[in-house]
Formats: C-alpha cells, structure tokens, sequence
C-alpha cells in the first residue's frame, strides 16, 4: 500500500474543487444560487446594513470581485442596495425577499451536504478538519 499523499496545498485546492462544484450543482438546483452567492447572502443576512467593504472583509475577496458579485447579485433581484445614511460613497447592502428565500431554499441542501461530509469524515474527523481550516482561514504567513 502507498503512503498517503501528503501535499497540503495540493490536497486542499483539490478537495476545495471537488466540495465547490458539488455544492454548486446541488445548489444551483434547490435555490439557483451559487456557493460564492450564497456566502453573500448569509453574510448580509448574518449582518444587516454591511456595506460592501465589510463584504469584500467578510469574505476574504477584493473589492472589485465584490463589486461584480454584488452586481450580479442586485441584478438577480436576491440583494438591493440603498444609500449609506453616513457614508455618501458606500452602499448598504440588504436581503430583498427573494434572497431570504433563496437562502431558505439553500439551507435544507447544505444541510444535507454537511450531514454527507460529517458521516465521510467521522464527527471527530468532521470537528477537526472544521477546526484545521478554520486556523488556516485565519492565518496570517
């Protein structure tokens, strides 16, 4: 037997594709969103009035691919943006009601994603993998 493969970065930008494009498919059908789309909204729905700044912070992108996801986002009629009340440059981003749907919609599908990926990996792998990304999310090299 062949000793595991043990190229971190590779392992991850694989595993990474292969999650995407499964939550993505599965996604896509229950809520015609994407993953990327989706982190959006729960990112304005877990805090309401973000500007796209603190989006682009939350999650961990630039703001020009922030700028376009937003866009495509209020184009799909999921998000709207209003006016910051004190900020004349920046916008306020909100949930519309078809977005608060898209994420109920998403919710009982990565539910069941999550569920798939807990009993791959065992609670404790589940819980330590979780924990191990969770550091490398927040890592600063």
């Amino acid at each position: 037997m062949s000793e595991p493969d043990e190229r971190l970065f590779f392992l991850l930008q694989r595993a990474a594709h292969r999650l995407r494009t499964a939550a993505d498919r599965r996604c896509l059908a229950a809520a015609g969103i994407t993953t990327a789309q989706l982190g959006a909204l729960f990112a304005v729905h877990d805090r309401p009035g973000t500007t796209q700044q603190e989006l682009a912070r939350a999650l961990g992108l630039r703001e020009s691919a922030v700028t376009a996801l937003v866009g495509r986002l209020t184009t799909a009629g999921v998000l709207a943006k209003r006016a910051h009340p004190r900020e004349h440059r920046a916008v306020v981003l909100e949930l519309t009601e078809a977005g608060a749907a898209a994420l109920e919609a998403a919710r009982p599908e990565i539910d069941r994603f999550n569920a798939e990926v807990r009993e791959l990996l065992g609670p404790d792998g589940f819980a330590g993998t979780a924990a191990a990304m969770d550091l490398l999310a927040r890592w600063e090299p």
